[in-house]
């Protein structure tokens, strides 16, 4: 039995323990807050033994085995150094981290422990796994272009509190793109296995505009609605445009396109999700087939299936679902899109 310490005791936090409330080989060991009373109420409501209010003293327990920091990105690199200090294993919410210089500090410090991010999310519906199998066995070619574009619709009030965190450059990194841009690109970049050499990007973000600026914190600085292009070593391109808050008609659109086929994916679950193939047909141009269907509307697996991985790559001694190193790459475009929207000019990676 794993004995796991969650970090953080807000909304994310309740997911990961209802994950581990469904495990027979985990089970949440501590819950740590800064808030005593946000953690004694958190620990009381899941039946959590212990309540922390200094991850210190997790980390330096050796009952503890691993722990989920779900917490802002800006205090999770130094948590994360720490925990791989005293010999425990790290699942990080996302994004992975401020930037790809603290990924990177945090590879060089997981030695032979398990690092994985919560980009993964959506990677654990029997669709993804669907088309995934289907784009590793060859069936598409060779990669031509992975898309994503994305907005959705404001809601009719904005809240009255809207996370302070959510839009700040100096709290998350940045908005749109590593609040959502994460699931996206880790759901796209899995079906290749993250196994893609960037070579050049080219982006433009926009803060929220005058009529929506209700619905950000005072202080937001971080975009609303971004573009950008990828180009990658091996020939294929990522095209990517994702907003909020903006005029943009609600739609959503991942795809995967080859010299022999291109995908229609659903990354979230939906009542009707579907993978949709089209292939060449000499007789009448292309030719269209489901290649997946089912309902994944009433899955839990979003949240469950990434703690869940956790334990088992610990057990298991292996890879889990989206690696620290797989989230690297997500980290260094996300460097890449913003100094180039910071500076108008396309931007090349190192």
């Amino acid at each position: 039995m794993l004995n796991i310490a969650i970090i953080g005791c807000g909304v994310i936090a309740q997911h990961h323990l209802r994950g581990l409330a469904k495990l027979t080989t985990a089970r949440a060991a501590a819950v740590c807050d800064i808030r005593p009373e946000i953690a004694e109420k958190t620990a009381a409501e899941f039946g959590v033994a212990r309540w922390e209010t200094d991850a210190a003293k997790l980390f330096a327990d050796p009952a503890i085995d691993a722990v989920i920091l779900a917490l802002p990105a800006v205090a999770r690199t130094t948590l994360a150094l720490e925990a791989f200090k005293h010999g425990k294993h790290v699942l990080t919410e996302k994004p992975v981290a401020m930037n790809a210089a603290e990924v990177r500090t945090m590879l060089a410090a997981q030695g032979d422990l398990v690092g994985a991010c919560c980009s993964s999310r959506y990677q654990s519906f029997a669709s993804a796994k669907a088309a995934r199998e289907y784009i590793r066995s060859g069936g598409l070619g060779k990669i031509r272009t992975i898309t994503c574009r994305a907005a959705t619709k404001p809601g009719d009030a904005p809240s009255p509190n809207p996370p302070v965190w959510r839009l700040r450059r100096d709290l998350n990194g940045g908005g749109i793109f590593v609040n959502w841009g994460c699931y996206d690109v880790d759901y796209l970049l899995s079906m290749v296995d993250f196994k893609l050499t960037p070579q050049y990007a080219l982006a433009r973000t926009w803060q929220v505009p005058a009529a929506f600026s209700a619905y950000a914190a005072a202080g937001s600085d971080a975009e609303t609605h971004i573009t950008g292009l990828v180009t990658f070593a091996e020939g294929c391109v990522l095209t990517y445009e994702r907003a909020e808050f903006s005029s943009l008609p609600a739609e959503s659109i991942w795809q995967i396109c080859g010299d022999r086929g291109a995908l229609n994916l659903q990354m979230l679950k939906a009542k009707s999700a579907n993978i949709v193939l089209t292939e060449p047909n000499p007789g009448t141009g292309t030719v269209t087939r489901v290649l997946w269907e089912g309902d994944e509307s009433t899955s839990t697996l979003e949240h469950e299936g990434i703690t869940a991985d956790f334990a088992a790559a610990i057990l298991e001694k292996r890879k889990p679902m989206t690696s620290l190193q797989d989230a690297l790459l997500f980290a260094r475009i996300a460097d890449a899109f913003y100094a180039s929207a910071d500076s108008g000019q396309p931007v090349s990676f190192e």
